[in-house]
Order: C-alpha cells, then sequence, then structure tokens
C-alpha cells in the first residue's frame, strides 16, 4: 500500500468518524429540545423522556431540522414562535456537541 492510500483511508476514516459525531448530537439536540418542549408542557420525568423521544424520530420524515420545528410548534400550540424554537435547538446542539465529544 503506498502512502497515497494510507492518507485516502485515513481521509475517509475521518470523515465517517465526522458524520457519526454529527448524527449523534443532532439526535442529543432533538433529545434535548423535546425535554425543554416537554416542560414547557408541564411534563416530567418518563412523560417527558417519552415526549423527547418522539421529538428525536419526527427528524427521521424529511432532511433538515424543520420537521422537528414544525412537531414541536404544533405541540406546543401557539406558546412559542419557530423562530425561538429554531434558536433554541442551535443553542442546544451546541450542548450536544459538547456532550457528544465528551463521551467519546
Amino acid at each position: 500500500m503506498t502512502t497515497f492510500d494510507d492518507r485516502e483511508n485515513a481521509f475517509e476514516a475521518k470523515f465517517a468518524h465526522d458524520e457519526e459525531m454529527n448524527f449523534k448530537a443532532d439526535a442529543r439536540a432533538n433529545k434535548l429540545l423535546g425535554l425543554w418542549a416537554a416542560e414547557l408542557l408541564g411534563k416530567s420525568g418518563e412523560d417527558a423522556d417519552a415526549y423527547a423521544k418522539t421529538v428525536v424520530i419526527a427528524d427521521f420524515e424529511e432532511a433538515g431540522h424543520e420537521d422537528v420545528v414544525r412537531k414541536v410548534v404544533a405541540d406546543l400550540e401557539g406558546k412559542i414562535t419557530s423562530e425561538e424554537i429554531r434558536a433554541k435547538r442551535v443553542e442546544l446542539l451546541n450542548v450536544a456537541k459538547r456532550q457528544v465529544m465528551d463521551e467519546a
């Protein structure tokens, strides 16, 4: 194997690792967003965890995160705007990335 092949394999491995970490961080951010929304809905404990799981699952409906935003907006029934939810998700994505990196 040549040095070029070694470098190519290393770049492919790094790309795969980075994509896995991004996927985990996105899922964690959605869970944290779900827990935050559950609190606004007055849910706690197992009910909050169950609701957070539905938010994570909602992200698999389509590419991007608008499916999650729509779900949370609908569930909160006008208590908060979609812009506020998007801003909260960005904030929680940073938290999620730190958590995932700390676990790795």
